[in-house]
């Protein structure tokens, strides 16, 4: 039993950490296609990999009724389609350092959307792990000056970022709920199809037959890494942690993600670690331990107890 937690451990690590190259491989592909191409070519990728690999592994598959094509369906809106047409925005627009990080928070959401649609129990630990991790974020697109948040607002890349992280977290907890019925290939596999589908309207309009001429070999490697590792790998690979140990406490593991991208982003990008990045990261971190964690502070209380 050890063995298999500790393989489902090292997947969600290793589904994580190449989650973190998808901000290096799509702050180069952004350069050739604008966002929704960007995550259109990924995808399409992805549903040709995912689909054989689906008939040859799933032999005793269920048939979907149609109350589980909405549920696909609503999987491939959230996280394949909303989730990527931002977040390769946010690629584009915003250093990778600030948008890993920002995003980095979306495990704390994600126990709430459970506890709300799936009736999950949400804790004191929960509410107090929100607003730490919401402290973080606000100190990270703040660049640490938080009084300007007030007298400037938001960013519209920090509202891009936003949706992400909620997109995301939508399809955490919607893909809780197939996963009581399907496979993680089965619904790794139609939540791409689903969302490739819904991406192909926005990259028909923004992009030309000369733009995918004119795209260089460094854009397609990029997207074929996306294509390949970040989404058949790591997708099936997270999907079969949240089976294996719930939504909540595999989402403890999304924190690989922006260890992983800031370490990446400083070597080959040349970006900037600031101190406001690193107290918002420890405040997003912490947070977030805390949220995911519902008897941290019970177990320090009865420590306390027994040594009086």
């Amino acid at each position: 039993m050890k063995n298999k937690q500790w393989l489902t451990y090292g997947m969600l690590i290793f589904a994580t950490a190449t989650w973190g190259s998808a901000f290096i491989a799509g702050k180069i592909a952004v350069q050739s296609f604008e966002p929704a191409t960007v995550a259109f070519l990924r995808f399409l990728g992805a549903a040709i990999l995912l689909f054989p690999i689906m008939w040859l592994t799933e032999k005793n598959r269920k048939k979907p009724t149609l109350k589980d094509y909405g549920l696909f369906a609503v999987l491939g809106l959230t996280g394949i389609a909303l989730y990527n047409i931002c977040f390769f925005i946010a690629t584009k627009h915003a250093p990778v350092i600030k948008s890993s990080l920002f995003i980095a928070s979306n495990p704390v959401l994600i126990v709430l959307l459970s506890g709300i649609f799936l009736k999950e129990k949400i804790t004191k630990n929960h509410i107090i792990g929100m607003v730490i991790a919401l402290l973080g974020v606000t100190c990270i697109i703040t660049d640490g000056h938080v009084l300007t948040l007030f007298k400037f607002g938001f960013d519209s890349i920090d509202i891009v970022l936003l949706g992400a992280v909620i997109s995301w977290a939508l399809y955490s907890v919607v893909g809780k709920v197939v996963l009581k019925k399907f496979s993680s290939v089965e619904s790794t596999t139609y939540a791409v199809a689903f969302g490739t589908l819904f991406l192909f309207p926005f990259a028909l309009k923004e992009t030309t037959w000369q733009d995918v001429q004119h795209a260089d070999f460094s854009t397609w490697v990029a997207i074929a890494h996306m294509s390949i590792f970040v989404t058949v790998v790591a997708f099936i690979m997270y999907y079969y942690g949240i089976k294996e140990i719930g939504a909540a406490k595999a989402s403890i593991f999304i924190n690989v993600m922006p260890v992983s991208a800031v370490l990446m982003a400083t070597i080959f990008l040349n970006e900037t670690f600031t101190l406001a990045h690193g107290i918002g990261a420890a405040f997003v971190l912490s947070g977030v331990y805390i949220g995911t964690n519902p008897k941290i502070f019970r177990k320090k209380i009865s420590v306390v107890n027994r040594a009086i």
